[in-house]
């Protein structure tokens, strides 16, 4: 095995969809962390504490702004992990980012003017999830209004492409474009799996096709992969069909590895 702190790291950003409770929190950090970092990841431990965008109103959001910051500076401090969650309005930038070791910004917030710049004025990361209704190309505006607000530490998230069908389709030259042109790039590995709102009250996804589109991003080249992940994604609170198992994620790290050394690292 190629030694890859000679190198950039792959960042690993995953996590549970929702912060469910803080037994759960810690377990998947403490999980995440010991596998990704003997691994030769740079790990950060993802959670929301809100999902503000949840397809039917009756479904779990989460513990809400002070409650889900508590537990994710108390995941943070125990098990010695960096902590990213999202945020949707202005107002919250300033509180997340007194424990948030990256600031996240969701897909259909992407365009979002006014947070991109207060969250870039934050002293923290951003990273941004790329709009499904976006080109590749459309990351230089996002990058413009982050730079613009002073932060040129950032992370593209590329989540596939919606076609108004209930699918998500990965465009693996978005990849490409993005990086060429000089932005870093992240790759979600399970949103892009989702059928948004298929199941009625819920979004639906395939999450055996999860391994098969990480394998691929790697091999293009990112800088980094997104996940969720569950000890039993089917009682997951959230998006449960595009998560993997818990059990399923240091298989694929080792695969993941493996592409980078040879492909990346040469």
């Amino acid at each position: 095995m190629k030694d890859r702190t000679q190198k950039n790291p792959l960042v690993l950003i995953a996590g549970p969809c929702l912060l469910e409770s803080l037994s759960l929190g810690l377990e998947v950090a403490e999980f995440l962390k010991e596998e990704a970092v003997c691994r030769g990841f740079q790990f950060v431990f993802k959670a929301s504490f809100d999902k503000a965008n949840r397809s039917c109103i009756s479904s779990p959001r989460g513990p809400g702004l002070a409650k889900g910051l508590e537990m994710l500076a108390e995941i943070r401090n125990r098990v010695g992990v960096a902590v990213t969650t999202d945020v949707h309005e202005c107002w919250q930038v300033r509180e997340v980012a007194s424990v948030a070791d990256l600031i996240q910004i969701p897909a259909f917030l992407s365009r979002q003017t006014e947070l991109l710049l207060t969250a870039a004025r934050s002293g923290r990361p951003v990273n941004v999830k790329k709009g499904q209704f976006l080109a590749p190309e459309d990351a230089d505006r996002i990058a413009e209004k982050l730079r613009a607000g002073g932060c040129g530490n950032y992370f593209i998230t590329e989540r596939g492409t919606s076609f108004g069908y209930r699918d998500l389709v990965v465009d693996m030259r978005s990849l490409a474009l993005m990086r060429r042109a000089g932005h870093r790039v992240i790759f979600d590995a399970t949103h892009s799996v989702q059928r948004p709102g298929s199941l009625g009250n819920s979004s639906g996804g395939d999450r055996s096709l999860v391994p098969v589109l990480a394998r691929a991003a790697v091999a293009a080249g990112v800088d980094g992969l997104f996940m969720e992940t569950h000890p039993d994604p089917d009682r997951a609170w959230s998006d449960g069909p595009c998560m993997l198992p818990l059990k399923e994620i240091p298989s694929l790290l080792d695969t993941l590895g493996a592409i980078y050394e040879a492909i990346v690292l040469g």
